[in-house]
């Protein structure tokens, strides 16, 4: 656990704050980001929005989903002198150079704009352990942080589906609806921070992150 608090927020502070920091409008970048939707889209993988919810979800329970929320339990939980290996082991489960250039540099993003918003001494790190250092510097709840983190992993998609499919924005926001669940216990089965419970297994995914890069045509960053 962290030693020094550096700022106390009451709850409807870090609800506010929460919401600022995972807002479309945040420049961090996460909009440029498909997590292979694009691919599954080019080579027809995904043409509806039943197929766009599977792909998510899997995303969500076995891909980086899971495995993110899990980083940013273990970085609330590590004491700064212990992120170095964090760091490590969240770069090295990046499945593609897309995908690792994804994490590293939302991360850079969003610790320069959350030292320069609210002062803190937040380093780089691929961007859960950032998210997750940054929550725990301010006091913000483990529970609330992940909750919201996890949401706004699949709206993220659900956005990218939206545009690539093309989707409804009902139907898109039916699939976040319907996944309201599974976000909660993801979540919840974060909570601990176990980085040996991390079990990606979302091969498809990750080898449509990999093939993303020699499309002819790209709108997205992975």
């Amino acid at each position: 656990m962290w030693v020094l608090r550096v700022a106390v927020q009451t709850m409807p502070e870090a609800i506010i704050t929460l919401h600022q920091w995972l807002s479309p409008a945040f420049p961090v970048g996460g909009f440029s980001y498909s997590h292979g939707i694009e691919t599954a889209v080019a080579v027809q993988m995904i043409t509806d929005a039943a197929l766009a919810r599977d792909w998510i979800e899997t995303a969500l329970v076995h891909g980086a989903g899971q495995s993110d929320a899990i980083l940013l339990a273990a970085a609330w939980r590590s004491l700064p002198d212990d992120l170095g290996e964090l760091i490590g082991l969240a770069r090295a489960l990046a499945p593609s150079s897309e995908r690792l250039l994804e994490s590293d540099r939302m991360g850079a993003s969003f610790a320069r704009i959350v030292r320069d918003l609210h002062g803190i001494d937040l380093r780089d790190a691929p961007y859960p352990v950032a998210f997750g250092c940054a929550a725990r510097l301010m006091d913000f709840p483990l529970n609330l942080t992940l909750d919201l983190f996890v949401q706004a992993f699949v709206a993220n998609l659900v956005s990218a589906a939206v545009r690539l499919v093309p989707l409804g924005q009902t139907e898109g926001q039916r699939i976040t609806l319907s996944l309201a669940p599974m976000i909660q216990k993801v979540a919840h089965n974060a909570r601990q921070g176990d980085v040996d419970q991390i079990a990606n297994t979302a091969v498809r995914i990750d080898l449509a992150s990999m093939q993303h890069e020699t499309l002819t045509t790209r709108l997205f960053q992975s």
